[in-house]
């Protein structure tokens, strides 16, 4: 069964477990805000195809992200700075009319259970990862520390990995959409030995 809830078109991606910091300025979302806060604190996140998250008329992808609000305050001119958590993933069966903001159908979009070798392909997936930080640190790139814990379950690390790692946001929405935690896991490592090998070179002046 399909729910309808607010949604929030941006230009990320945002993985269950992540935090989302947002400036809300827009009369629109603000008005979200307010209705969320007095109802459920939760609205959902889908990357923009194509246009702009301010003014409307923007194309959306059909995969998104539940944001949990988990802190608000309202400035004195109406805007508001709130804290969201990413809880679970969704598709988006039937987006509705913005009514003032944007609104959709949306379906859970459970993940299987981890697999035997999901531990493994874990590990890999981290080495990759931490190397990417490293190199991209030695470059003075603004990136997480390359010894940021990760969870010791699976589908928790992969998610958590993919918002660590320094990919485009195609590729996080790839991420994002991936059916099982091992192929997330998979694709990541595979993303992070390209990136790893991109960044190599431009260390050496290549």
């Amino acid at each position: 069964m399909a729910d309808d809830v607010p949604m929030f078109p941006l230009g990320l991606v945002l993985f269950p477990g992540a935090y989302l910091p947002l400036h809300v300025f827009e009369p629109r979302y603000r008005e979200m805000v307010v209705a969320c806060l007095s109802g459920t604190p939760e609205f959902g996140v889908t990357l923009i195809e194509r246009g702009s998250d301010v003014g409307g008329g923007d194309a959306r992808f059909d995969v998104g992200c539940v944001a949990r609000i988990v802190a608000a305050a309202q400035l004195d001119d109406g805007r508001w700075a709130i804290g969201a958590v990413g809880t679970r993933r969704i598709r988006v069966t039937c987006w509705l009319p913005d009514a003032p903001y944007p609104r959709a159908e949306v379906q859970d979009w459970d993940d299987p259970p981890a697999g035997p070798d999901a531990v493994e392909r874990r590990g890999v997936a981290l080495a990759a990862l931490r190397r990417v930080l490293a190199l991209a640190a030695e470059l003075g790139e603004e990136v997480a520390d390359a010894t940021t814990p990760v969870d010791d379950d699976p589908l928790a690390a992969g998610y958590q990995m993919s918002a660590l790692a320094p990919v485009g946001t195609l590729d996080q929405l790839a991420l994002l959409r991936a059916p099982t935690p091992e192929q997330r896991l998979e694709l990541l490592a595979g993303l992070l030995d390209d990136q790893a090998a991109v960044l190599a070179r431009r260390l050496e002046g290549g």
